[in-house]
């Protein structure tokens, strides 16, 4: 059982099956190249997620074998240590992962070990629906939104009575993902994702944060979103769990199922366009800046537009970023200062705690115009964003401290607060 985006132990298809022979080797390997391109808040949640996985696998009589190198040859070499013939993996998208399956596939069957993937990554797997006219993957959300709700779901698969691990076997002594690595310091568990065990922020969050959701999702300051990206992102939560159990809150959970199915459909694009994180989806001729200046103002949150500057501080505090303020932002450094969408997004990617592919690069070209947005040339002004979704300001004083003395919306005025040490961008809001 070869872990990658799918470590738990509850509805977990690949690891059902594989449950089914005699004896079953758990292995996760670290990958010292997908190590070095993480972000320190991801490695931090990983550590805390395979510790979290190891201490489930052990209460069904098996343990999680850790090892470190390039992932096929490392499974592959575990493969023939404990006689294995079979090989169960979770399917993943994107480029890295698409090589990775092939090389794992290729150089197991001429060991004569075969390869099963499984879904598990996401609720609808990518390519299962596909537009009635033609093609390949839906291109717009709303379409594939209705396909998706009216397509059929896999049963949830239990977890396994009992593991029982082949003799002999053990964890070669290797520690786990350093975060620390290089004197990189990480955020505490409460700021990184609120603290506690993924099932139990899933269960809080049913329980208790789910009826808000609707009305309060984009109130900035209210922080009404479920923080279970992360969460999803290493699959320490299943999102068809999720997604039958939001159902089952009836109104209050479809307007959180629909953000489940614009996960999947950025996975379903990448799954169909593996370069979406390096090339334009739906090129457009776009007159790109280099300017070195007004990035890092925007990165180091210091434009002087205040909600923008409040989501990039949230983003290096916290290691997260409120969906709305992702918007915000990301309008503001391609639409505005006229960056270019790759170089944000590789920011956001090199510091989120849960770092999707899909998701970070598929909604950074969605706000760009180059991506699978209808209306390409869609805008957003920062400050009606921000009066709109931060109407008293208190999104912008609780990221932006030096604005705590300013009233109400009045924190939202750009470039008129005295003594406020900000470098105002080159060009005003459009």
């Amino acid at each position: 059982m070869l872990f990658t985006h799918d470590l738990r132990v509850e509805d977990n298809p690949a690891l059902t099956e594989a449950a089914r022979s005699d004896r079953v080797l758990s292995l996760f390997v670290a990958d010292p190249w997908i190590l070095g391109r993480s972000s320190r808040n991801r490695i931090a949640f990983l550590t805390e997620a395979l510790a979290e996985l190891d201490r489930e696998l052990r209460a069904l009589g098996g343990a999680l074998v850790l090892r470190r190198g390039e992932t096929v040859a490392e499974a592959l070499r575990a493969a023939h240590e404990v006689g294995a013939d079979r090989v169960h993996v979770a399917e993943d998208v994107g480029a890295f992962a698409g090589r990775r399956a092939r090389r794992l596939r290729g150089q197991a069957a001429h060991a004569g070990i075969e390869v099963v993937g499984h879904p598990g990554v996401t609720v609808v797997p990518p390519g299962a629906v596909t537009p009635s006219g033609g093609g390949d993957h839906y291109r717009v959300f709303t379409p594939y939104w209705k396909a998706w709700e009216a397509a059929g779901r896999r049963e949830e698969s239990p977890a396994p009575p009992s593991l029982r691990p082949p003799d002999g076997v053990g964890a070669d002594r290797t520690p786990y993902p350093d975060p620390n690595r290089e004197g990189l310091g990480v955020l505490s568990p409460e700021r990184l994702h609120g603290g506690g065990d993924s099932a139990a922020r899933m269960c809080a969050w049913l329980d208790e944060g789910i009826g808000r959701y609707d009305g309060y999702r984009d109130d900035l300051a209210a922080d009404a979103t479920s923080r279970l990206s992360t969460d999803l992102r290493f699959g320490r939560v299943s999102p068809l769990v999720l997604e039958r159990a939001a159902y089952r809150r009836g109104e209050a959970g479809a307007a959180f199922v629909r953000q489940l199915a614009w996960r999947d459909f950025h996975h379903q694009v990448l799954n169909a366009f593996p370069a979406l994180p390096r090339v334009d989806y739906r090129p457009r001729s776009a007159d790109w800046r280099d300017d070195e200046e007004a990035f890092t103002a925007w990165a180091e949150g210091r434009t002087g537009v205040p909600i923008v500057d409040a989501g990039m501080r949230q983003l290096l505090q916290e290691g997260f970023m409120h969906n709305r303020a992702r918007l915000i932002t990301a309008g503001y450094l391609t639409r505005i200062l006229r960056v270019h969408w790759k170089r944000g997004a590789d920011h956001f990617h090199a510091l989120l705690s849960d770092g999707d592919l899909a998701d970070n690069y598929g909604n950074w070209q969605w706000v760009a115009g180059t991506g699978n947005d209808t209306r390409p040339n869609r805008g957003f002004n920062p400050v009606r964003q921000a009066l709109r979704y931060d109407p008293q300001g208190e999104y912008v004083r609780r990221y932006v401290p030096e604005l705590g003395h300013v009233p109400g919306g009045a924190v939202h005025e750009p470039w008129k607060h005295p003594g406020v040490a900000y470098h105002p961008p080159l060009e005003a809001p459009a």
